[in-house]
C-alpha cells in the first residue's frame, strides 16, 4: 500500500507574483482575492487539495512580502513570518516574466533561516516570450540558495500545476488525514464575502485607490429562506477617495455591487441583496480596532 503524505506548504513572494491564483488553481476552488495591484492578500488564507489516497496538502497563503509602511503592513509581514515557521515545506513564488529583484533577495534571506524544505516556484512563464531564457534564471535562483525543486509553472493557465504539486507532496511527512474530505478552506462564509467585494473594489479602483480600503461585513441575514441579506462597509481614509469609490451617480458602486453579488450568489449557492456603504475613517490602517475587525489581530 502506497503511503499517505499530509502536510502543511507555505507560498511566499513579493508583491504581486500569482500567489492567490496559485492557490487557488492548486486547491481547484476560488478562496483568495486575485488582482493585479499589489498586496491584493492581507490575510493569512489556507485551502487544502485532497489527493486521493495519497495524501492531503494545506496550502497557506500568506500576505505578499513588500516595504511596510503602515501598522497594517507590518502586520502582515508579521503574519507571514509567523506562518513561515511552523509550516512543513515553502514554496516560493517568482515572476519569471520580471526576473529576480532586490524584493526578491529580501523573502531568500528570510528563506535561508527556516529548517523546512523550500521549492523555488517560476511562475507567469506563459509571459516568457522565449522559454530558453527560462534556463539562466533556474540557474541564477539556485545560486541564491538551496532548494529542493525548480519548477516553471504558469498559475493562470495550469501549465506546470500538477508536477508542481507532486514536488510538493514528496516533501511531505507520511501521516494519517488532518482534515475531513469536505474541508477545503478555514475562511469564513464572511470573509469569503468581504474579499470578494475588495477584490471588485480593487479591480475597478487600482490606479486610484490600491491600498486604501477595506471592507468590513456589517450585516448577515439568512431569515427569509430564498433570500441573504448582506451589509458591507467599505473603508477608505479620506472624503476625495469616497467619492472615487461611489463615481459618478454612484457608476463605481453600483457596478461592484454587481459583479460581488454573482460571486457571492455562486458561493452560497442561492439569492443575494447585497447593500453597500461607504465610509470615510481617517487612518484606519495605524487603528488597531479596525485591524481587528477586518482580522488583522
Amino acid at each position: 500500500m502506497s503511503s499517505f503524505r499530509v502536510g502543511t506548504v507555505g507560498l511566499i513572494g513579493w508583491t504581486n507574483v500569482g500567489k492567490s491564483t496559485l492557490l487557488n488553481r492548486l486547491v481547484g476552488v476560488k478562496i483568495a482575492a486575485v488582482g493585479d495591484a499589489a498586496q491584493t492578500t492581507r490575510h493569512r488564507i489556507t485551502g487544502v487539495r485532497h489527493l486521493e489516497n495519497r495524501g492531503q496538502i494545506a496550502f497557506v497563503d500568506t500576505p505578499g512580502w513588500h516595504q511596510p509602511r503602515h501598522r497594517m503592513n507590518r502586520r502582515m509581514i508579521a503574519l507571514t513570518r509567523q506562518t513561515l515557521s511552523g509550516v512543513d515545506c515553502v514554496a516560493w513564488l517568482i515572476d519569471a516574466s520580471r526576473g529576480l529583484g532586490e524584493g526578491d533577495r529580501e523573502v531568500v534571506e528570510l528563506l535561508r533561516k527556516l529548517q523546512s524544505p523550500r521549492v523555488a516556484v517560476l511562475n507567469k512563464v506563459d509571459l516568457v516570450p522565449r522559454k530558453p531564457k527560462l534556463l539562466p534564471l533556474m540557474q541564477e535562483i539556485g545560486g541564491w540558495s538551496s532548494f529542493a525543486e525548480i519548477v516553471p509553472i504558469s498559475a493562470a493557465d495550469g501549465d506546470g500545476c500538477d508536477d508542481l504539486l507532486e514536488t510538493l507532496l514528496r516533501l511531505l511527512p507520511e501521516g494519517p488525514p488532518l482534515f475531513d474530505d469536505d474541508f477545503l478552506t478555514d475562511q469564513t462564509q464572511r470573509q469569503l464575502v468581504a474579499e470578494m467585494v475588495r477584490e471588485e473594489l480593487v479591480r475597478r479602483t487600482r490606479e486610484e485607490l490600491p491600498h486604501a480600503t477595506a471592507v468590513v461585513i456589517e450585516g448577515w441575514d439568512d431569515s427569509d429562506p430564498n433570500l441573504t441579506r448582506i451589509d458591507a462597509t467599505i473603508l477608505v481614509d479620506r472624503e476625495s477617495q469616497k467619492k472615487i469609490v461611489i463615481g459618478k451617480q454612484g457608476s463605481v458602486l453600483k457596478i461592484v455591487g454587481t459583479e460581488a453579488r454573482g460571486g457571492i450568489e455562486r458561493l452560497l449557492e442561492r439569492r443575494v441583496f447585497l447593500q453597500l456603504w461607504v465610509k470615510v475613517r481617517q487612518n484606519w490602517r495605524e487603528d488597531e480596532g479596525t485591524l481587528r475587525e477586518i482580522g488583522l489581530s
